[in-house]
């Protein structure tokens, strides 16, 4: 499938501010199920090359301004072939050892209500019993949009049963780590079956190591692995580790946020042109 997308995030700074600096991640790499055919990433309308691969194994710029901004418009696009692969992540350019992502962090420590959930479900096969712990998580916790916020901890997002994407991921890492289970989050692009209603923002789901199958990825919110529906962007620790966009403003006073994403499915014989054009008549 090939899916063109439009990312743009609009941050404004009430009294301006003097120096800006901005960790980007919003380049995707190439793997066993997406391949990047064309792909920019703006901020001002100037384009930010820059990018680096990070010890996650994900593209990454830093950009910073020195001079007085009312505001900055990050904008990414452009085109991703994706693959179905029944949710196995392979053929990544870089990996640190899995064990790396059985660190447990301030957002994904796991309550005492979540460990004994975690020891209790059982299976044949740790696919299964992954499986099964995405279930039981979706319900105990209901996907309610604001019920909960980019700093909650999985551990509260549980305890209060509601939650958005963010948290069904983190609570997910946890009680994976607790049963020994290497897991990392994953930020991303997500295109939306029609029954679902149009997704205008990121999306996040994790990745959980299983011996002889190497990363598998796992939407606990809408309850399956990974398709060719999803455009990899960004993984890490958690959410904060993983964020598309984290940065610090000087001298701003209050800071406001918009952010919307595009995403569509187009004709496979499409071929490389201006992605602003295309992104721009969605």
């Amino acid at each position: 499938m090939k899916l063109i997308v439009r990312h743009q995030t609009i941050y404004r700074y009430e009294s301006g501010s003097s120096r800006v600096g901005m960790l980007l991640r919003l380049k995707p790499s190439d793997n066993d199920s997406q391949k990047v055919s064309e792909w920019q990433v703006t901020v001002n309308d100037k384009p930010v090359t820059a990018f680096m691969r990070n010890g996650h194994g994900d593209m990454e710029a830093l950009w910073i301004c020195h001079e007085l901004l009312d505001g900055a418009t990050i904008v990414a696009n452009g085109v991703v072939e994706t693959t179905d692969r029944s949710g196995i992540i392979s053929g990544l350019q870089f990996q640190p050892d899995p064990r790396v992502y059985l660190r447990e962090t301030a957002l994904t420590e796991a309550s005492v209500v979540m460990c004994e959930l975690a020891e209790a479900t059982t299976a044949e096969t740790m696919l299964d019993r992954l499986h099964l712990l995405s279930r039981h998580i979706r319900d105990a916790v209901t996907y309610r949009t604001g019920a909960t916020h980019a700093g909650t901890t999985a551990a509260h997002a549980f305890d209060i049963g509601a939650g958005v994407c963010q948290d069904h991921a983190q609570i997910f890492l946890a009680m994976a780590r607790h049963i020994a289970v290497p897991a990392r989050y994953v930020s991303g692009y997500l295109m939306a079956a029609p029954e679902q209603g149009a997704l205008h923002e990121t999306h996040a789901w994790a990745e959980a190591w299983i011996d002889d199958l190497g990363w598998v990825g796992f939407d606990i919110s809408n309850g399956v692995c990974v398709t060719d529906q999803y455009i990899r962007l960004a993984s890490g620790l958690d959410a904060h580790d993983a964020a598309p966009v984290r940065g610090t403003a000087l001298g701003s006073g209050a800071i406001t946020v918009d952010a919307d994403v595009r995403i569509d499915s187009i004709n496979p014989d499409y071929q490389q042109s201006t992605v602003v054009e295309l992104t721009q008549e969605q």
